[in-house]
């Protein structure tokens, strides 16, 4: 009897987070369609600005076509998604090759944006920081 044998790719994984959103991403060293959630990158992002995000990694560091990624997204909006589809691929790039750090860092792709919308506070009516209006007299 002849056992299959499972052609195993290798991938580097990463994470990158912006807002509430999470993108797990699996970068593979080979050509091929990249995936979101199971769904082509071009159709989950349609917009012609979310796709210069997440291939600006690429564009910056000269591998346009050398790898393809499949990634799984949680939480958030687009825009909070792309932004961590973006940070995952540059840390996925930085873990395959250490020489990108160099490249990447000065685009400020590497920085973490750590800004989340603030919760509502009590007595507020609603939003954040809004307080009552105090009386004049």
């Amino acid at each position: 009897m002849v056992k299959n044998s499972i052609n195993k790719n290798t991938y580097t994984y990463a994470i990158g987070r912006r807002k509430s959103a999470v993108a797990a991403v699996k970068l593979f060293s080979q050509k091929g369609d990249s995936n979101v959630n199971k769904v082509s990158a071009d159709k989950y992002f349609p917009s012609k600005a979310a796709q210069i995000a997440y291939e600006r990694p690429f564009l910056v560091t000269d591998t346009v076509g050398k790898y393809h990624f499949e990634a799984k997204i949680t939480g958030g909006g687009k825009a909070g998604q792309v932004e961590a589809l973006s940070l995952a691929l540059c840390r996925a790039l930085v873990k395959i090759n250490e020489s990108f750090k160099a490249i990447i860092k000065p685009t400020g792709l590497l920085t973490v944006d750590s800004r989340v919308k603030e919760r509502r506070m009590v007595g507020t009516g609603g939003k954040s920081r809004r307080q009552k209006q105090s009386p004049k007299r």
